[in-house]
């Protein structure tokens, strides 16, 4: 009986166990923005990491993010790496180049990090330094543009967690992602000038958490850059991000 019953239990746990693999999706490299997932609730009164900018009216109320984009413009990032070029046809994408915009305006991407570098893949960034801030855009979803551009090298997508999820998170393809094209991610913009810059981001994290070893993008939100400059000193970042005349 005792034997009956130790073979029994084996079996028992070999079928828990088999059934945990099977409920564990296989990951695959996505540019995903964790859009669906409520963030931690920040503390009573949250300090921005000292390099950041104090978060302005703008930067709380997604509603004032309204003014159409010009029909072609371009922002230039200066980052940890060196400037980097931006230019957005509105005609490509108009919803993601509007909020695109509005976003660089209200200084939404100064000192933002690039939590996520794939090499051979994408860079990706747009979750903003100061929790507060993340808190008030998790919910501001943009509808979905058609996809008329396709993910090739050098061309800038939001990141996003399913249709119509787009908020803040940005991509900018490394290599030919055109695969990226079916699945409803479609580009506004494209890197004119200092891509070898992009390219030179660090890629050391590589995935993020908890898949990988890079940054957790729910801490990310929840507890901005002070999470980030502490477990993951080697980021890169963006300094300012500004609408430049063409």
């Amino acid at each position: 009986m005792k034997a009956r019953f130790a073979v029994m239990v084996v079996l028992a746990v070999a079928l828990t166990e088999g059934c945990r693999r099977a409920e564990t999706p296989t990951p695959t490299p996505s540019p995903t923005a964790t859009v669906a997932t409520p963030i931690p609730a920040p503390a009573a009164t949250p300090t921005p990491s000292p390099a950041a900018p104090s978060a302005g009216a703008a930067l709380l109320d997604p509603s004032r993010a309204t003014e159409r984009a010009p029909d072609r413009f371009r922002v230039r990032f200066e980052t940890t790496k060196g400037p980097f070029v931006i230019e957005v046809k509105r005609e490509w994408a108009p919803r993601g180049a509007d909020r695109f915009y509005n976003l660089v305006r209200s200084g939404y991407y100064d000192d933002v990090a690039f939590f996520r570098v794939i090499d051979g893949f994408m860079v990706q960034f747009g979750i903003n330094g100061d929790p507060r801030v993340n808190a008030a855009w998790q919910g501001a979803r943009i509808p979905d543009d058609p996809v008329t551009q396709s993910n090739r090298r050098g061309m800038v997508t939001y990141a996003m967690g399913g249709p119509d999820t787009r908020t803040t998170q940005l991509f900018i393809n490394f290599g030919d992602n055109k695969g990226l094209d079916s699945q409803g991610f479609a580009p506004f913009g494209a890197v004119v000038e200092g891509l070898a810059v992009v390219d030179s981001l660090y890629a050391g994290y590589g995935e993020g958490g908890p898949r990988g070893m890079g940054p957790d993008q729910g801490r990310t939100q929840g507890e901005g850059n002070a999470y980030l400059r502490s477990s993951f000193p080697k980021l890169d970042y963006v300094k300012t991000a500004r609408v430049v005349k063409p």
